[in-house]
């Protein structure tokens, strides 16, 4: 069940709710006027949703692009030119 609290409660009990936010990694709604105007969340949770949300964005573009074409890559030649770029980067780092 999401929390909602008035806006007013950030300046009243603002410990309360960072309390709130850090204990339960869930963001809290604050509302003005009865209507919602801002979330908050702490950063550890806000951080977890954007690695959550590029994660997807990934998924989803590898997924159109499978759907683009035939050609497969095997796990031994995925990783075969991860070690590749790996290197090549390491030996241009160290010029």
């Amino acid at each position: 069940m999401p929390h909602i609290r008035p806006v007013s409660d950030l300046r009243n009990n603002f410990a309360d709710i960072s309390k709130l936010v850090h204990e339960t990694a869930e963001p809290v709604f604050l509302t003005k006027n009865g209507y919602g105007d801002m979330v908050v969340m702490s950063i550890e949770a806000y951080e977890q949703k954007l690695f959550e949300s590029e994660v997807y964005f990934k998924l989803k573009e590898a997924e159109l692009e499978a759907k683009s074409t035939d050609k497969r890559y095997t796990h031994k030649e995925v990783f075969t030119d991860l070690r590749k770029r790996l290197a090549h980067k390491l030996d241009a780092d160290n010029v």
